[in-house]
């Protein structure tokens, strides 16, 4: 008795059509939730001082429909005790203000600083992923209408509890007895990165540059203002990363090695945060695990 040769085909096709149907399933249902520490120690104190602990968040995109992520974020001011927080922007994920800061509650009780991204201006919008494999996505022409964000109350959310707004602004804060420089530039990716900015406070022991995309032209000139260190946010770590590829795009003018982790821009370190949230259009995540970086600042 002869077997059909469609019969292993058909196999083969339904094989295929499971593997693909359960790796969706962990992209949406199970990865997006596998939330991770990604620690980094950088040598930039002078010498004998305390050790500082920066927790960089990025990315939360938080909806009202997501509940893991909340719980997981607040819970980080207790297991990660950090000195100081570093928010790089893009915490709306919809259009509710009060499921940002019911997630961010806890954090906001420590020390920190922000920069906003496009999405704490613009609600998401129904894109064709595929186009981010062409390049950085045209902000100025999907929110050609006014924001529909309520960008100016989250930022007196962050300042009546005591962060520092950074968009194209610098501050001086002393953290465990080192007076650390923060300079800011606004979004580049929608263009809000003020040329005339990037100057450190001149009494800045540590100087650290604060931005959400991490475009070259942002780099540069925190670099070049004397920054030490960078964190950035924006890339999500590419959302999705092929195995033996990495990810496929930045969603910005950075290669796709610098999607996420620390690397060196000039004289100064970069720290791109993979990011905490999904894109809520493509609420999918896949070999990306979700993130926040600690920063472990130690003596020279």
């Amino acid at each position: 008795m002869t077997c059909s040769p469609a019969r292993p085909l058909s196999r083969a096709a339904l094989g295929l059509t499971v593997a693909a149907v359960a790796t969706a399933a962990y992209g949406v249902l199970v990865e997006p939730n596998l939330f991770t520490v990604r620690r980094e120690r950088i040598a930039v104190l002078p010498p004998g001082r305390a050790p500082v602990r920066i927790l960089h968040i990025s990315d939360l995109h938080q909806t009202a429909w997501q509940k893991r992520k909340p719980q997981w974020v607040r819970s980080l001011a207790d297991t990660l005790q950090p000195d100081f927080v570093l928010n790089t922007g893009d915490n709306y994920g919809g259009q509710t203000k009060s499921t940002v800061l019911e997630s961010l509650d806890d954090l906001l009780d420590v020390p920190g600083a922000f920069v906003l991204g496009s999405n704490d201006f613009w609600g998401p919008k129904v894109k064709n992923p595929a186009r981010y494999l062409l390049g950085p996505s045209n902000v100025a022409k999907a929110h050609s209408n006014p924001p529909d964000l309520d960008a100016r109350g989250l930022v007196d959310a962050f300042e009546q509890r005591g962060w520092v707004q950074l968009d194209n602004r610098s501050a001086v804060v002393d953290i465990n007895g080192t007076r650390v420089g923060l300079s800011g530039l606004g979004d580049a990716h929608m263009k809000a990165d003020a040329p005339e900015a990037s100057a450190f406070p001149d009494d800045s022991e540590v100087r650290i540059g604060v931005t959400h995309a991490p475009y070259s032209r942002v780099l540069d000139r925190l670099a070049g203002a004397g920054a030490q260190l960078i964190a950035a946010g924006h890339t999500h770590g590419g959302q999705i990363r092929v195995p033996f590829y990495g990810a496929p795009a930045t969603n910005c003018d950075r290669p796709r090695s610098e999607a996420r982790g620390l690397f060196r821009r000039g004289p100064a370190l970069v720290n791109v945060t993979a990011g905490v949230g999904v894109a809520p259009m493509a609420p999918v995540r896949l070999f990306c695990r979700p993130e926040v970086s600690v920063l472990e600042l130690v003596e020279r």
